[in-house]
């Protein structure tokens, strides 16, 4: 079988062609860089498309006490004050100046009846702070970025799959590709990387996330040398679809809370009023009508306990279904049909506000959401953990290595608050594209070794020499099924130690998949090679998840329920060892500024 090579040269290559490979994309060849452009599936096909609810940015349109400051504070607090301190000052400081530039490219914001862009509630956010289109945000920016993109010269590879990185003199030097289609590998030649390829939800068996998030980012930088942060702290959205099975996960937007949406049980209860947080009761409502003002945008309303984190509200539901308070299928309802009693023209307001879900619901379960409550249930979302980066810079610990998006670390800390995604690839891809470009044009290319370029080609179609092997799709299952029952919402020790003994079978069984036919159109040899990334992010999340012995944000430990301080001032970090091996280490988060401290304490 022949490993033929195309070779390409760019002075920045972005891997991820999401907001944030985007945005990255557009600054670097702003800054008059040759850039490339590498998407795993079609352009315009990125998990972006999934935030609908907003793009959180302290513009204070709405509710002119919010501030960057507020903003910062919030992400701190639903973070549990293991963020990246830098990142989340720069995010909330520099988000509304994001917003406003994509609205200069041509984005559609929602209105508020004077023409500013219009901003509605969220999970976290104490005042209505994020800027929308609908729920069709993501969309929306996708679009908006994509048009901007294509007049800045930038040359986009389309449905092809990073399988490697490669150094030289300790720096980066290229990627190992190939494409989809017909099978050809293709290797890359660059001065600096950006890696924005989103999550990791493929490691679990229920999940929002199609089939492109398999970890790839993650692990080939951690192959190459870079470290990873932060792993335990997967995020389970609480409103994902639960019926029919077909669509089981499919992402229900915090939107249809953040506009009057309400949780009940199979007896008909809110039951989130039964546990709202300590650290949340001076700001949420303990009554259903001060929410319902809340709603309508009363100042003086404290938010609905729907409203609450996304952690916590995963929770609640798991806590209702266990406790066999449950809807039939195995989650709770969603209504939003309630607000007939208090609105005219409710139904009319719903597919107004929320088109997408009404035609989801309606198209794929029957059910229209304007008369009928949803049947929702968590399912596994984003990940808060990933390569772990300058707060400036976005580089990674290895050099010419940047990462941005979801593929990085340290903005959300603990928790990621609802609309702080779709700022965060804002504000951090710019700034990743930024110093891409003066990495690149700073250094001079280098060229991967031959011998290492062959190795790397050969392992990618070991497959084939294996027509026999495992099947690449009952590992792949395997794997789901064992991180989602042991490793999924709610952990225990001796269920993530059964894990780690299962993922060493699972990685045994990996390294004998075997695939049949030949290399073009080929989803069996597709999903052979997500494996190896599917299993290093995977024995990430459990190295650190057991070694965190405490509950904190996307975090929640059955046998040690409650936040600890001895595991407050810092992250857990792995790298990989000169054997290959994965070492678990701590990095201590640094002492906060003093003027940030000062206006973390006056917050709270």
């Amino acid at each position: 079988m022949t490993t033929e090579l195309e070779t390409r040269d760019h002075d920045v290559l972005v891997i991820g062609a999401g907001g944030a490979g985007l945005r990255a994309a557009i600054e670097a060849a702003a800054a008059g860089v040759s850039v490339g452009l590498v998407c795993k599936s079609l352009l315009g096909k990125a998990h972006t498309v999934m935030a609908e609810g907003g793009v959180a940015a302290a513009l204070a349109n709405v509710d002119d006490r919010d501030s960057w400051k507020v903003h910062f504070t919030d992400t701190l607090r639903g973070g549990q004050y293991l963020n990246n301190w830098r990142m989340a000052e720069l995010h909330a400081k520099e988000a509304p100046d994001r917003v406003r530039e994509l609205e200069a490219w041509g984005a559609l914001f929602d209105r508020t009846p004077d023409g500013r862009i219009l901003q509605r509630n969220f999970g976290g956010h104490r005042y209505p702070r994020l800027a929308h289109v609908g729920d069709r945000t993501g969309l929306e920016m996708i679009r908006t970025l994509q048009d901007h993109g294509i007049h800045q010269g930038i040359d986009v590879h389309m449905e092809v799959t990073v399988v490697s990185l490669f150094t030289r003199e300790g720096r980066i030097a290229g990627a190992l590709a190939y494409d989809r289609e017909r099978g050809r590998f293709r290797l890359f030649r660059a001065k600096a990387i950006v890696i924005a390829t989103g999550g990791v939800g493929r490691a679990f068996k229920i999940t929002s996330n199609s089939w492109e998030y398999s970890g790839d980012g993650q692990s080939v930088a951690f192959h190459a040398g870079a470290v990873l942060q932060d792993m335990e702290f997967v995020q389970f959205h609480p409103t994902g679809m639960v019926w029919p099975p077909s669509v089981r996960g499919i992402l229900v937007t915090e939107g249809v809370r953040g506009e009057g949406g309400v949780l009940k049980n199979s007896e008909g209860r809110r039951f989130m009023f039964d546990d709202i947080p300590d650290n949340y009761k001076a700001q949420t409502a303990d009554n259903p009508e001060e929410g319902w003002r809340y709603v309508l945008g009363d100042k003086n309303a404290r938010r609905p306990p729907e409203l609450l984190t996304r952690d916590h509200v995963a929770r609640c539901i798991m806590r209702e279904v266990r406790d066999g308070r449950g809807s039939p299928h195995g989650g709770v309802y969603l209504d939003i049909a309630w607000i007939k009693e208090k609105m005219p023209k409710a139904a009319e307001h719903i597919r107004k506000k929320l088109p997408s879900m009404y035609h989801q619901f309606k198209q794929l379960a029957d059910i229209d959401i304007t008369t009928t409550p949803m049947e929702v249930g968590p399912t596994t979302h984003y990940m808060m953990g990933g390569i772990r980066v300058d707060g400036d810079t976005q580089m990674s610990s290895l050099p010419g290595l940047f990462a941005a998006g979801e593929a990085a670390a340290g903005l959300h800390g603990a928790n990621r608050l609802g609309g702080n995604s779709l700022s965060d690839l804002l504000v951090f891809g710019r700034r990743a594209g930024e110093f891409a470009a003066q990495f690149a044009r700073a250094h001079s290319a280098s060229t991967p070794d031959a011998g290492e370029v062959k190795e790397a080609t050969q392992e990618a179609l070991a497959p084939f020499a294996r027509p026999t092997g495992e099947n690449p799709y009952a590992v792949q299952h395997d794997l789901q099924s064992l991180m989602q029952d042991l490793v999924g919402i709610v952990r225990r020790q001796e269920e993530m130690v059964r894990a780690v003994e299962g993922l060493q079978k699972l990685k045994a069984r990996a390294a004998n998949v075997g695939v049949t036919g030949n290399r073009e159109y080929n989803p069996g040899w597709h999903t052979a090679l997500d494996l190896k990334h599917l299993l290093t992010v995977s024995e990430a999340i459990v190295a650190s998840a057991l070694a965190r012995r405490e509950s904190r944000g996307g975090h929640f430990r059955d046998d040690f329920p409650d936040k600890s301080a001895a595991f407050s001032s810092f992250n857990f970090v792995v790298k990989r060892a000169p054997d290959g091996a994965m070492e678990l280490g701590k990095e201590p988060i640094p002492p906060m500024r003093d003027e940030l401290a000062k206006i973390v304490e006056e917050m709270k």
